[in-house]
């Protein structure tokens, strides 16, 4: 078991900065932002060469959708996961519900979401249904997607704010995939699974998640922190690293900030 120490000095910066992003309410950032990934970022190849590639180059050619938007899903989803399960009772890579969702994209076994190929072709196409609802708006599909269509006006107003966020959210994720968003490096040049996770703290709030994020990295610059929502109420900090060199620079760039691994 891995124990961790905060300092004092820490928890009071990591609490200033909580309080600052639970007072930042969503705008239209998201749905900018995604305006602008449709426009001039859906070819740029992925960073990483990730779980079930080829599950995802399939359902993005059979509903024309970017491959890297699927990907950016299933990160923030379940972090690629094909046994995933959910409070809410959503399943698999693409955390599809059952029974209301999977039934009506016409999957009556819940063994089958358990199936990466079959999830993710599932997800991609509900996902496109979704786009064809909202006329290509990908932030209200997004919103659509989380909450159920029932809940987003066609219109986009009145979006429940965690739907707002979830928007946001896979955005994040999608800011992962592409990477340096360099459309000339080469396809999967790393594999996804290599890489060591370790989680770091978890919280019943994204925006605390978030903070935390954005006050390590601006204590220590050079960390690589990622957090995923891991089901309802739990949001995790995870610390990404290659091998054991970076895991242990790492470390060091948590101490120095006052956050200590033992």
């Amino acid at each position: 078991m891995r124990i961790i120490t905060i300092s004092a000095s820490l928890v009071t910066t990591l609490l200033s900065g909580v309080l600052a992003s639970a007072t930042t309410m969503p705008s239209d950032d998201a749905n900018l932002a995604w305006q602008r990934y449709l426009k001039t970022d859906t070819e740029i190849p992925p960073s990483f060469r990730f779980p079930h590639s080829h599950c995802f180059r399939s359902a993005s050619a059979a509903h024309k959708l970017p491959e890297t938007l699927l990907l950016a899903v299933a990160r923030g989803e379940s972090d690629f996961n094909a046994t995933a399960r959910s409070k809410a009772n959503a399943h698999g890579v693409m955390q599809i519900q059952w029974p209301g969702t999977a039934q009506h994209l016409g999957i009556f076994r819940l063994t089958e979401l358990y199936d990466p190929c079959t999830n993710i072709e599932a997800g991609a196409r509900y996902l496109n249904e979704l786009l064809q609802s909202y006329d290509g708006n990908l932030h209200l599909a997004l919103a659509a997607y989380n909450y159920g269509p029932s809940r987003i006006a066609r219109d986009g107003s009145d979006i429940p704010p965690g739907a707002e966020w979830y928007s946001g959210y896979i955005y994040q994720h999608l800011d992962y995939v592409l990477g340096d968003r360099n459309p000339k490096k080469p396809l999967g040049e790393h594999l996804y699974s290599e890489l060591g996770r370790t989680t770091l703290v978890s919280f019943a709030e994204p925006y605390r998640a978030a903070a935390f994020v954005d006050s390590m990295e601006q204590l220590s610059p050079g960390l690589q922190l990622d957090w995923f929502r891991h089901d309802v109420g739990r949001f995790s900090v995870v610390l990404v690293y290659a091998d054991k060199v970076e895991f242990q620079r790492s470390a060091a760039l948590l101490a120095h900030a006052g956050f200590r691994l033992q």
